[in-house]
């Protein structure tokens, strides 16, 4: 049957282990946790030589799988086989390997733990290997988060840790990391390092821990635009230019998308109060003032042009127009439309 990532991890916890798991989906960050878990806890040390298995599924086929899941414990009460990158398994879509897996699953070895991270992609739900996972395995369908549920994400990622973050704060996280949820952790605990006891984590914490430059970051060139300054636009470009690692430029135009579609929707809403924006905003609702200046600094025509702007620079940073163009120019020819209209040709 379906599972969540948290009823798994909290039987794991428990030591309730089942003869098989398996892990799909788009969101690789569960996948890994969950077979992390078992790999680190299942056995003891000394039990591990002997009776954990980790194989990867490039290299075997599901026979081989299979050989190493019926094996009886050495000295143990249980062996466990974990198979990463388990979509990649040489016969797992192919008929004969479809058949051997669901007779294995119809009479597991009872005292095996077999796991499967399939990760990036799902079985065919219409499929009888499919349902039979579904019918006789632990199964978890990992999806991945869309950017308005990221801060609830960060939130509940702090809270399981008893740390405490100002909204700003939260939304900076969620904003210049985005939904990569296994660089999210990652960041999230490396910052953790260096909190004192009983420290809330606020903006300066983020700034000075997630490597982002206080003066040259995506925030300050959003905060440039709205206050159309394009000599700091134009220092930051040039700052991203000369830390590309830091500063990619696809996360960076998306987030300007983000940003602007969302100010589209305030100027398309029918309730402009103060309430009815922040309503709108969300979990962004601290920056209604933001948001209402650049309303006044981008009328709603202004907004469209400068979304298909970004939109044409995304395709160009892609690589799917633009040709040679660099991040840089492809940001900087970007910027001078957003900060520059481009007059309109009346016809004759």
């Amino acid at each position: 049957m379906a599972h969540t990532a948290e009823s798994i991890l909290e039987q794991l916890q428990k030591r309730n282990f089942a003869p098989v798991y398996f892990l799909q989906g788009e969101e690789p960050y569960y996948i890994d946790l969950i077979s992390d878990y078992i790999e680190a806890n299942a056995l003891q040390e000394h039990e591990k030589g002997f009776n954990q298995v980790v194989i990867y599924g490039k290299d075997v086929d599901v026979a081989t799988i299979l050989l190493q899941a019926k094996r009886f414990p050495m000295m143990a009460d249980r062996s466990v086989v974990i198979v990463k990158e388990a979509q990649s398994i040489l016969d797992i879509d192919k008929e004969e390997g479809a058949k051997q897996l669901e007779a294995y699953l119809n009479n597991p070895l009872p005292s095996t733990i077999l796991v499967f991270a399939y990760k990036h992609k799902t079985l065919d739900g219409r499929k009888s290997l499919s349902k039979t996972f579904a019918q006789h395995a632990v199964m978890l369908t990992t999806k991945k988060l869309y950017d308005n549920q990221v801060p609830a994400w960060v939130n509940n990622y702090l809270k399981s840790k008893s740390i405490k973050a100002t909204p700003q704060a939260v939304q900076q996280l969620s904003e210049f990391i985005g939904a990569d949820l296994s660089r999210l952790a990652n960041e999230i605990d490396k910052l953790l390092l260096n909190l004192k006891p009983g420290q809330t984590i606020d903006e300066k914490v983020v700034l000075e821990n997630v490597g982002i430059s206080k003066e040259y970051n995506i925030f300050e060139l959003q905060a440039a635009i709205i206050a159309l300054d394009v000599l700091k636009a134009n220092r930051i470009v040039n700052y991203f230019e000369a830390n590309p690692k830091n500063n990619p430029v696809i996360p960076n135009i998306g987030m300007l998308f983000s940003f602007f579609t969302k100010l589209l929707s305030l100027h398309a809403a029918a309730d402009k109060s103060d309430a009815g924006l922040k309503k709108l905003l969300g979990q962004q609702a601290w920056k209604l003032k933001e948001y209402q200046h650049a309303m006044r600094v981008y009328p709603i025509a202004r907004v469209v042009d400068i979304i298909h702007y970004i939109k044409v620079a995304d395709l160009q940073s892609k690589g799917i127009t633009g040709g040679d163009m660099s991040e840089a120019d492809i940001l900087r020819e970007l910027m001078f439309k957003v900060l520059h209209p481009v007059p309109k040709v009346l016809a004759v």
